[in-house]
């Protein structure tokens, strides 16, 4: 008897709420152990009535044979909106917290010193390295680098559900074994 085949049986005579249930569980030398379980003692008895444990909880072999492109859509959309707002407030926090460290003014100051040359005037570029670490620079460019992800992460993802699908209508899709808790 292979482990998918389960038998449930219902006990006429006992009182309500008694239900006897019987498994055939494979052994390690290939027989079938037969386990009975009466929901009263939470026990189980082998063959002749001794204790041996609680039954295994059962199990389910599924395959995904499809997976629909609009619900991955959506689901991904959700995700990469989370993200985008994850990304922006871990780069907030950062920037206040660098900011109030006095690292970008230590940045800028270094980089105009770097920038000054020898002093004759005519290496100046005229660049302004206070305004590369502007909060509104900094947060305007997180903003477009979440925006981007978001529709990078929702078409990606969909057109990966797609590929799946055809690839899955080739080979089968993804076997899963899926079991009860106990």
């Amino acid at each position: 008897m292979s482990d998918n085949q389960r038998n449930t049986t219902t006990n006429d005579t006992a009182p309500a709420g008694d239900v006897e249930t019987t498994d055939a569980a494979p052994t390690g030398d290939g027989e079938a152990t037969t386990m009975t379980e009466t929901p009263g003692d939470g026990t189980a008895h082998k063959d002749g009535g001794a204790v041996k444990a609680t039954l295994s909880s059962r199990k389910a072999h599924l395959t995904v044979s499809r997976v629909e492109p609009w619900s991955v859509m959506k689901f991904s959309f959700v995700v990469s909106l989370v993200c985008f707002i994850i990304l922006f407030v871990a780069v907030a926090v950062i920037y206040a917290t660098l900011s109030m460290l006095g690292v970008f003014d230590e940045l800028t100051n270094m980089i105009n010193a770097l920038l000054e040359g020898d002093g004759d005037g005519d290496g100046e570029l005229g660049l302004n390295p206070a305004a590369w670490f502007s909060p509104g620079r900094v947060l305007g460019y997180t903003g477009v680098v979440g925006a981007l992800n978001i529709v990078l992460i929702t078409a990606l993802s969909t057109v990966g559900a797609m590929v799946y699908n055809l690839v899955a209508d080739l080979v089968g899709g993804l076997d899963v074994t899926l079991s009860e808790a106990e």
